[in-house]
Formats: C-alpha cells, sequence, structure tokens
C-alpha cells in the first residue's frame, strides 16, 4: 500500500516506473495575475511522455485549439503533472516544477524530439516539447480514484492533423482567436510557424 503523502527526491525507481505506465497523465498552469484563467489538460497519446533525467520529464505539445499552458510556462514557468492509478493498487503522483516550452526554432529541439522514437510528430501537428524540471515529487493514496480500462487511443487527432503541412498547420493556428495570444491575452504560441526541423541526436542536449 502507497504511504500517504511521501516526499520523493528524484523521478526514479517505482516512481518512474509508475509514471512511465500510466496511458494519460494531467497538466496544470496558471498565470500570475489573480483574476486568471487557471489550465488543466489530459495528455495521453502515446509515446509522448518521456523522463529525461532524475529530476527532469518532457511532453510533446500537439495541435489544438489553445495553447494555454505554453503561455502561462512563457510567463512563469509554474506547472503540476499528475499520474492517476486507474488499475492495479491506487497511487496519485504529482510534480512540481518549472516548464518551458521549446519551440521549433530552438536548438534543442531536434535533440528532444530524438527522445520521442515512437512518436511519428507529423501525425499530430507538434508545436513544442514542454520540459518540466521537477523541484517537488509527491506521491499519495488514490484511494478515490475509481477502476477505468485502457482499450487504445483514439485516432481522431492523428487523423486530423496528419493531412497538414507546415504551411497550412501554420495557417490553422492563424486563424484560432486562442493559440499566439491566451485567454487572458498572455504571448502564446510564436507565429509563423517555424518549418519542422531533422531530428538529432539526443546526446546534444
Amino acid at each position: 500500500m502507497t504511504p500517504m503523502g511521501k516526499t520523493h527526491e528524484r523521478i526514479d525507481g517505482r516512481i518512474r516506473t509508475f509514471i512511465e505506465e500510466q496511458r494519460i497523465f494531467f497538466t496544470a498552469t496558471a498565470p500570475l495575475g489573480g483574476e486568471g484563467t487557471v489550465n488543466l489538460s489530459p495528455k495521453g497519446v502515446s509515446g509522448s511522455f518521456a523522463v529525461l533525467d532524475e529530476l527532469t520529464v518532457a511532453y510533446l505539445d500537439f495541435a489544438g485549439s489553445h495553447a494555454e499552458t505554453v503561455a502561462h510556462l512563457r510567463e512563469n514557468g509554474r506547472i503540476t503533472l499528475m499520474w492517476c492509478a486507474f488499475q492495479g493498487p491506487p497511487n496519485i503522483v504529482r510534480i512540481h516544477g518549472r516548464g518551458e516550452p521549446v519551440f521549433r526554432d530552438d536548438p534543442r529541439f531536434g535533440a528532444l524530439l530524438a527522445r520521442f522514437p515512437d512518436v511519428d510528430p507529423g501525425l499530430h501537428g507538434l508545436r513544442a516539447v514542454i520540459v518540466v524540471r521537477a523541484e517537488l515529487i509527491r506521491d499519495s493514496c488514490g484511494y478515490g480514484v475509481p477502476f477505468m480500462s485502457y482499450d487504445e487511443d483514439r485516432p481522431l487527432h492523428a487523423q486530423r492533423f496528419a493531412r497538414e503541412d507546415d504551411a497550412s498547420l501554420g495557417a490553422y493556428f492563424e486563424k484560432k482567436e486562442h493559440i499566439a495570444t491566451s485567454i487572458d491575452g498572455l504571448p502564446g504560441l510564436p507565429l509563423p510557424l517555424p518549418a519542422m526541423p531533422r531530428s538529432g541526436p539526443a546526446e546534444r542536449l
């Protein structure tokens, strides 16, 4: 049974195994302004999350109709990631830390992308790689989380964005109200969208 409210110094052992086995996780961010909009997002494309080292994780930021997480990270960097056990022993893991969106034109982008070998970025309209440095790692009981089973990833996101090239994807983002600017008016995804670079070796990180 998982101890309640335990703090961990690093992402390793059973903590790393647990988060890498989960099919979905959630991200929470908020602007600094007290009246700003808190954002909570599910992330669930298989292969789109990676542990980079004992204190750093990353995930792929795909095309969508908003860019709230990107905007909040650009403003203040605060982010919490959460995983829940929907099968097996109950558990919840949260990583509280500082995040950064690494965009397509960043020199680090190609090497980061190489850390996700099981995902074809062309199928999902990849916008950025979100890198999170952990400041607090905690797990708790998860007794209130229900049992739910995983069937398969939904194919709809890949079907929607696989037909887009860099130019058409950029045009799609330009038309959306809350891509370049967040709901609260913060800078979001930088536009125009740069071309997708070729991935580089992971050791360049």
